[in-house]
C-alpha cells in the first residue's frame, strides 16, 4: 500500500515520514568520500591496494563454503581472494580496554570516599595491565605462569593467567608486553 494511503488518516505522521524521506544522506556521503580519499592515497604510495563489493565478498566465501563471520569475510574481499583453509586457525581478538580511571577514590552505596588511591601509576616498574612471565620460586603457586598483572603498591601483584588469580611478588615478574589499553588474546 503506498504510504499517503496507509496514512491518510494521519496527516502529522505523514508529512513528518515524508520529510525525514528527502533528507540527504550526509553521513554516508562523508564515509564514501573519506574511503575513495584513502584509497587513492593509499595507491599513490605505492601499497597493492584492491576493493570489493559486499557481493564479491559473499561469492568468495560462499564458493569456498566457509561460515559467517567478520575475521573471515575480511578474508575474503576482493577479487584476488585466495583459496582459505581455515583447519586450526584462530584470529587474533583484540579489546580495547583503556588506560584505566581517573577516580580518586572508591566510594561506598551511598557516594561516601571509603578509600583513597595512590596517585603513582608505576609500581617497581610495573603498571596494572602489564603481561608477564612469573616463575615463582617458593610458596603456593611454584611454577611458571604467563598472565595480566594488577599492580600494588606493597609489590604484591594480583596475577591473571586465564586460569586461576593469586598474588605474586614483583621479583618473580619479568615484562613480556607493557600496557596499550587493549587486551589480546
Amino acid at each position: 500500500m503506498d504510504i499517503k494511503e496507509f496514512l491518510n488518516s494521519d496527516l502529522e505522521r505523514l508529512k513528518k515520514i515524508s520529510d525525514q524521506a528527502k533528507k540527504p544522506l550526509a553521513d554516508t556521503a562523508a564515509v564514501n568520500a573519506t574511503r575513495f580519499k584513502l584509497l587513492e592515497t593509499l595507491k599513490a604510495a605505492g601499497l597493492p591496494v584492491e576493493t570489493g563489493s559486499g557481493g564479491l565478498t559473499k561469492f568468495n566465501r560462499t564458493t569456498q563454503n566457509l561460515e559467517k563471520n567478520h575475521w573471515i569475510d575480511a578474508a575474503c574481499v576482493g577479487s584476488s581472494t585466495p583459496t582459505l583453509t581455515l583447519n586450526k586457525v584462530r584470529p587474533l581478538l583484540i579489546n580495547a580496554t583503556g588506560h584505566g580511571q581517573r577516580q580518586m577514590a572508591g566510594t561506598d552505596k551511598y557516594g561516601f570516599p571509603i578509600r583513597h588511591r595512590s596517585r603513582k601509576k608505576f609500581h617497581f616498574g610495573f603498571q596494572t595491565g602489564d603481561i608477564v612471565k612469573a616463575s615463582v620460586e617458593k610458596g603456593k603457586h611454584i611454577g611458571n605462569y604467563i598472565g595480566r598483572i594488577a599492580t600494588r603498591a606493597n609489590g604484591s601483584f594480583n596475577l591473571n593467567d586465564h586460569k586461576k588469580k593469586f598474588d605474586v611478588s614483583y621479583k618473580y615478574c619479568q615484562p613480556i608486553h607493557r600496557n596499550d589499553g587493549y587486551n589480546y588474546q
